[in-house]
């Protein structure tokens, strides 16, 4: 029985050796942010530090910054920092581009390297965007290639002679239920396919170990749980044994060996950097980086053991407050089995929603009817927890998310 109390969750905060990590963010006064699986929040030296890079390095620096401030190496800088939040060496992971392009990228590569196979799969209802760069990649690869979306449960059974990679997002983005990578990566393996995970819902709120797992190549978003701002630049990895191998499609220039030779004919880098496409966008990259300090020093054990703390509470609350007014629990129960938000079923989710955040509890809406609360445990706490349900039992019970003004849907849910 999970206690679910206001003593019991001031107690957990006032006990929590995460609770002093809030003072790095800059958190709006009277919100309760759980919208972290979305969009992170600022962190505290982002606004400074981009100011100062506006200013003095771009202002004044001009482009000699690109010597004098490294803004060469911004992209290796960023996925050295990412690395051991996802169980990478520094040197197999880069910062580039976005998720989506990323996907395009280390897929093409994936099957570039297992030539005669030609089967791609996936699984429905994983994140549009993956399904829709695998469609577009197949389609540009050729009438030979095919993507498989298959069930979950099915996924092992399908993964033949034929198949040249599996993409497969770690941790849904609607019910966040988590694979075992290091199972189905031996899956693929065992018939000689090569794996790739998308670690957007994961990184920075999960532990993740590629090499562990034995990955052979990974992408993930930096504007969730890394806290990189809107449409912060992604990242890529590639194993080690195949970054000799591994030939992306986007022969940009910043993936050239030697960039700055002015060549006619492309070579890649010999690197990871052979996975960079264009010129770095240093504005954000610059925020990135320095949003990423916020996990300096943090032990991601502690962090995934008060996440599933949290989604706990939060899941116990929900059936102790919400039973009556049609809300179904969408997310594991099994803590092992699930990343950190939870998702709610309603058949009025969009408004309520938006009622919540008038209230100061910010979540968020995923079509059909899909109430989605991320568990940020770096600054999300169990009285924040306990508030938020409390809130959301109080909207049902006056019916005031029937106001027609809650129902009315902007262009972002």
């Amino acid at each position: 029985m999970i206690p679910t109390s206001l003593d019991w969750c001031q107690t957990q905060d006032a006990n929590d050796p995460l609770a002093p990590m809030k003072d790095r963010f800059d958190l709006p006064e009277g919100i309760i942010y759980m919208d972290g699986n979305s969009l992170g929040v600022l962190p505290k030296g982002v606004k400074e530090r981009v100011a100062d890079v506006v200013s003095r390095e771009w202002g004044t620096d001009l482009i000699k910054s690109w010597n004098t401030a490294d803004w060469i190496n911004l992209p290796s800088r960023v996925g050295a920092k990412i690395a051991p939040l996802v169980g990478a060496k520094p040197s197999e992971v880069v910062m580039a581009d976005s998720t989506s392009i990323n996907i395009f990228k280390v897929a093409a590569a994936a099957c570039a390297m297992n030539k005669g196979r030609t089967k791609v799969i996936s699984e429905p209802g994983n994140f549009p965007t993956d399904l829709y760069m695998l469609q577009g990649l197949t389609e540009f690869l050729g009438p030979d290639y095919t993507l498989e979306i298959v069930d979950r449960d099915k996924i092992v059974d399908a993964i033949d002679d034929n198949t040249a990679v599996v993409l497969l997002t770690h941790v849904h983005y609607v019910t966040a239920d988590m694979f075992d990578m290091a199972g189905i990566t031996k899956a693929a393996h065992d018939k000689g396919a090569l794996m790739v995970w998308d670690l957007s819902h994961s990184t920075g709120a999960v532990p993740v170990d590629l090499n562990d797992a034995g990955a052979d190549f990974a992408i993930g978003c930096g504007y969730k749980y890394l806290n990189g701002g809107p449409g912060a630049p992604a990242f890529v990895y590639v194993a080690e044994r195949h970054l000799g191998k591994a030939k992306q499609p986007l022969t940009g220039w910043f993936g050239h060996a030697n960039p700055f030779d002015f060549v006619d004919t492309f070579r890649p880098a010999a690197d990871i950097r052979r996975m960079l496409v264009g010129t770095t966008g240093v504005l954000a990259a610059s925020a990135f980086e320095t949003a990423l300090e916020a996990f300096d020093g943090v032990d991601m054990q502690v962090v995934r053991k008060k996440s599933q703390a949290l989604t706990d509470l939060f899941i116990a609350l929900c059936r102790e407050k919400l039973s009556g007014y049609g809300v179904g629990i969408v997310t594991n129960e099994n803590p092992a089995k699930r990343g950190s938000h939870v998702s709610l079923s309603c058949d009025d989710g969009y408004a309520v929603v938006q009622a919540l955040i008038e209230r100061g509890v910010i979540g968020d809406f995923r079509a059909p009817n899909f109430m989605r609360f991320g568990f940020t445990p770096l600054y999300l706490g169990f009285e924040d927890t306990y508030r938020a349900v409390e809130i959301m039992a109080e909207i049902f019970q006056t019916g005031v998310w029937k106001e027609p003004r809650f129902s009315a849907k902007g262009a972002v849910t």
